[in-house]
């Protein structure tokens, strides 16, 4: 019922947004002097914005430079499987770069999220990304996806890159990531990853809990099935389909802190009425991206808070695969980095850095951890400190393990 009323309010509003966002279009061509029209249209962009979408935003990665030239860069669909697409990134006349898949959270956004992250690997790697699918998108007809799917999505993606490949796994994704490697390790697949970064991941939970852990752990497992999981409605190709939806999680994150999100809007308008419009296209290209949202499969979800967040399988060596116990200590020959924030307040610090003991037969000349001062959480994979001091470690581990 909850996702009925939601989709209903949605169509009910959508008029209103699509005529503020042509009245806001048609006021700037007019005449942005006039501050009575500047403060109409930067109202009605506000007015517009004020809205969540369902599909995925363009990656917008057209060039990047590859030493002193600029490249083009155009995607490519690698493997396409029901819930996720591996997505490829090609550069035209570059010299063979080492392979990285980039493991994307499948955690109520897209993986247009680490569009900066992809943009800053490609300079010296060959890149590809996780690319999951909105679940309201897919239909019954290709049943259920739980954690177990997902280890196997990562194998079956790591194997279609190829061997010599590299995994960079960023936040969620890291147990899954660090458990396909160690199935992969114990089978001997020639595909298995010669380099694991594990940025950001709860590996163990149990370590200096934050509020997001607190929050997983203050209820049954039975609670979040009951108040958080709803059937997808009509007109959805995944009509009936079992999904955590992608508008709770964005409005717990929100409510975690709204005055923030309620300035953020403010500054738009502001900027906008006094012509600042590249100051305000910063706040409104953020936007775009936070508020699309991506429904997860409900068995998906359900079984990361139980067994990630609740009974921390993964460092209490009680995490199966289609049954079968996984083992990190088979991991041998994959070198491993681990990278933490100083200030990531959804991950703190410790609990990524537990998988070093975890690969207990990594050797220690292949074992690398960080832990990056002055940054919270989306600092680990994005902005200034990303680029300038976490992406060159994780570079040049990368390339020392090329083999």
């Amino acid at each position: 019922m909850l996702y009925q009323a939601y989709q209903t309010q949605s169509d009910l509003l959508s008029p209103l947004r699509l005529m503020a966002q042509h009245l806001s279009a048609s006021l700037w061509l007019q005449d942005t002097e006039r501050s009575v029209l500047r403060k109409v249209a930067a109202a009605c962009d506000v007015i517009s914005r004020l809205r969540l979408t369902h599909s995925r935003p363009p990656y917008n990665i057209g060039q990047v430079m590859v030493g002193d030239q600029e490249v083009p860069v155009t995607e490519e669909v690698a493997l396409t499987l029901p819930f996720g697409t591996l997505l490829h990134f090609r550069k035209a006349g570059v010299e063979p770069q080492p392979p990285v898949l980039l493991v994307a959270p499948l955690s109520g956004h897209f993986a247009t999220l680490l569009r900066e992250t992809a943009r800053t690997l490609l300079q010296d790697h060959d890149v590809f990304i996780t690319d999951w699918h909105n679940a309201r998108d897919v239909s019954l007809l290709h049943g259920g996806f739980s954690l177990d799917d997902y280890i196997t999505y990562m194998i079956r993606f790591t194997e279609a890159v190829g061997p010599g490949s590299h995994m960079v796994a960023v936040c969620q994704p890291c147990v899954a990531a660090l458990a396909a490697t160690a199935v992969m390790a114990e089978d001997d697949n020639p595909a298995q990853p010669r380099s694991l970064t594990l940025m950001a991941g709860p590996v163990d939970c149990r370590v200096n809990p934050t509020e997001v852990n607190r929050l997983a752990t203050s209820k049954p497992i039975e609670w979040f099935e009951k108040n958080l999981i709803n059937h997808v409605p009509l007109p959805h190709t995944g009509f009936m389909r079992r999904v955590y939806p992608g508008f709770i999680q964005l409005s717990a994150f929100m409510a975690m802190n709204p005055e923030r999100h309620k300035q953020s809007f403010r500054n738009i308008y502001d900027h906008l009425e006094h012509g600042r419009t590249e100051e305000a296209q910063v706040i409104q290209d953020f936007y775009e991206e936070y508020l699309a949202v991506n429904d997860l499969p409900a068995e998906f979800y359900l079984e990361t808070v139980a067994k990630v967040f609740q009974t921390y399988d993964l460092p209490r060596g009680e995490l199966t695969w289609n049954g079968r116990k996984v083992n990190p200590a088979a991991i041998r020959r994959t070198a491993l980095m681990t990278v933490e924030g100083e200030r990531d307040d959804i991950c703190a610090v410790g609990q990524t850095v537990a998988a070093q003991d975890l690969c207990s037969s990594v050797r220690p000349y292949l074992k690398t951890h960080h832990v990056q001062t002055g940054v919270g959480h989306y600092g680990v994979f994005s902005g200034r400190r990303w680029n300038q001091q976490i992406y060159p470690r994780v570079r040049d581990m990368i390339h020392a393990t090329m083999g």
